[in-house]
């Protein structure tokens, strides 16, 4: 039976949308509890405080569950819009890499410098190391798997 648009374009962002989220998640998880032991509860929590405030960082398992839940939304959201726009934009297609990365600098401007800034999280000043780690992150383990996925998954003319 062949694949409808709407079939593969789903499967792309599930696929990428998950991919995006996993990996993304376990690179903050990661980094922060080699460089200072942080337990991964508060990274999921720290996500949560997004729409929670500084209560998320008290509300234990539950409030960590909600920051995970919010991460994996935000994920199959951007491998929506990215999908979406793959529809119009052959080039998001036939050029997954390229467009990929630059994606993923969208991403990370978006988030860092609209979302963010709007949301209750208490604003910090990271230091490089840790801001040339959200960057490579969201360029590698975000924008590209989104990317990969919909080149893969996605029903489009390719080149």
């Amino acid at each position: 039976m062949p694949k409808t648009l709407a079939t593969s374009s789903l499967k792309a962002i599930l696929v990428g949308g998950l991919l995006a989220a996993i990996l993304d998640i376990l690179d903050p998880i990661t980094f922060f509890y080699l460089r200072n032991g942080l337990a991964p509860i508060r990274i999921l929590q720290s996500i949560a405080s997004g729409m929670l405030g500084r209560a998320a960082f008290s509300g234990g398992l539950r409030t960590a569950l909600i920051g995970l839940v919010l991460h994996l939304l935000i994920a199959l959201v951007w491998a929506n819009v990215f999908v979406m726009a793959a529809r119009s934009l052959p080039f998001l297609t036939q050029h997954p890499v390229r467009s990929g990365l630059l994606y993923g600098t969208l991403i990370y401007i978006v988030m860092n410098y609209v979302i963010l800034p709007h949301s209750h999280v208490t604003p910090s000043r990271p230091t490089l190391g840790i801001t040339i780690n959200g960057i490579l992150a969201i360029l590698f383990l975000v924008g590209l798997p989104i990317s990969l996925a919909n080149r893969r998954f996605a029903p489009y003319p390719r080149s």
